[in-house]
C-alpha cells in the first residue's frame, strides 16, 4: 500500500473519550489540509508517520451513539462509518484500533469469535483506566503471545482532550514498537493536546496527575472564583477570571518559565501577592496537593485488581 494511502482508525466504545480523540485527529487532518496547501511541498516533519488515519469506524454497543457520533464529527466530511454491536468488521477493516469501551467491557469485545484474529498484526491503543497492557495481553494470549500478535499499547489522555487540551502520557513498550507505529500513536494523541512517553513503572503517579489533576486543579479555580464572589465580584466574571488567570499562568510555564520564578516574579516586597502566598502556605495548601496526589497514585496502583483474566483469576 503506497504512503498515500490513508489507515482505517477504527474506535471501540464511541462513548464521550473516543468521540473526542476521533474529534482531535479529524481536526488536525483538516488543519493539514489547509496548511498544506500553503507550505513548501519540499519540507518534511520527522516525526509525522508516512501514513495517516483517513477513514473511520466508530463501534459502540449503544444504538444512540450512532447519532451521537454523527452530530460531533459529521462536519468534519471524513469517511465514517458507525457500527452497533459489530465490533469485528470494524477491527478487520481497521489498520490501528482505539479500545475506549468501559474498562470491565474488554473482555467481551476482546474476546469475541473472530476478534483475535481481525486485530493480528493491528496496534491496539487502550485507554482503559485501571487496566494494564500485561492484562489485555494475557486475555488475548493466554498460552505467550504468538509472533503475529498485535501490539497493544496503554495510553492515558485526560478529560481534557474534549477541549484539544489532553495530557497523554503513553506507556513506552517492550519490544519497543517500530518507528512507524509510534509515530503514529504519537501523532494521535497529539491531536488532542500533548503527550509524554514514559515507564510502566510510572503510570500510576501519571494517572494521578494527569488523569485526577483537572479535578484537583478545578477545585482550586472553584475556591478562587469563590473568594471572588465572597469579595463582591459576580460570579460570571469571578469564574472567568479565575479560569483565564489559571490559563495564563500554565501558559507561561508552559513557555517555559519555571513556576518558582513565575511565583517570585509577581511577588513585590511588602505587596499583596506575597501575603496571599504565605496564607496559603499557611493553610497548607502546598502540602495537600502533595498528599493529593500521592493518595491518588495509591489509589490508582489498585484500580486493576478488579478485573479478571479468561481463567477468572485476579491481577
Amino acid at each position: 500500500m503506497s504512503s498515500s494511502e490513508g489507515l482505517t482508525f477504527t474506535v471501540l466504545g464511541s462513548g464521550t473519550m473516543g468521540i473526542a480523540i476521533m474529534g482531535g485527529v479529524m481536526a488536525s487532518l483538516a488543519k493539514a489540509k489547509t496548511q498544506s496547501a500553503l507550505a513548501d511541498s519540499s519540507s518534511t516533519d520527522d516525526t509525522k508517520p508516512s501514513r495517516l488515519p483517513s477513514k473511520f469506524v466508530a463501534c459502540d454497543t449503544w444504538k444512540p451513539a450512532e447519532e451521537k457520533v454523527k452530530a460531533a464529527l459529521g462536519h468534519y466530511n471524513f469517511p465514517l462509518k458507525t457500527l452497533t454491536n459489530d465490533n469485528l468488521t470494524g477491527a478487520k477493516e481497521a489498520d490501528i484500533l482505539l479500545l475506549s469501551c468501559k474498562p470491565h467491557g474488554f473482555r467481551d469485545i476482546l474476546g469475541a469469535e473472530g476478534m483475535r484474529e481481525a486485530i493480528a498484526g493491528k496496534v491496539l491503543v487502550s485507554i482503559l483506566a485501571g487496566v494494564t497492557k500485561e492484562q489485555i495481553e494475557e486475555f488475548l494470549y493466554p498460552t505467550g503471545i504468538p509472533e503475529n500478535a498485535c501490539r497493544v499499547v496503554r495510553v492515558m489522555p485526560n478529560t481534557a482532550s474534549f477541549v484539544g487540551e489532553s495530557m497523554s502520557v503513553i506507556q513506552s513498550s517492550d519490544p519497543p514498537l517500530s518507528d512507524e507505529q509510534f509515530k503514529l500513536v504519537n501523532w494521535i494523541f497529539n491531536s488532542i493536546g500533548r503527550t509524554v512517553t514514559l515507564a510502566p513503572a510510572q503510570m500510576d503517579a501519571s494517572t494521578a496527575l494527569c488523569g485526577s489533576g483537572p479535578a484537583f486543579f478545578a477545585l482550586v479555580l472553584e475556591a478562587a472564583a469563590d473568594a471572588g464572589v465572597a469579595m463582591g465580584l459576580p460570579r460570571a466574571e469571578a469564574q472567568l477570571m479565575a479560569a483565564q488567570t489559571m490559563r495564563g499562568a500554565t501558559g507561561l510555564v508552559l513557555n517555559g518559565e519555571h513556576p518558582a520564578v513565575l511565583k517570585d516574579k509577581v511577588s513585590t516586597p511588602g505587596g499583596c501577592t506575597i501575603g496571599g502566598l504565605i496564607a496559603l502556605e499557611e493553610a497548607g495548601v502546598r502540602a495537600g496537593i502533595s498528599r493529593a496526589i500521592r493518595e491518588a497514585t495509591v489509589v490508582a496502583s489498585q484500580l486493576g485488581q478488579g478485573v479478571k483474566n479468561v481463567n477468572g483469576t485476579r491481577h
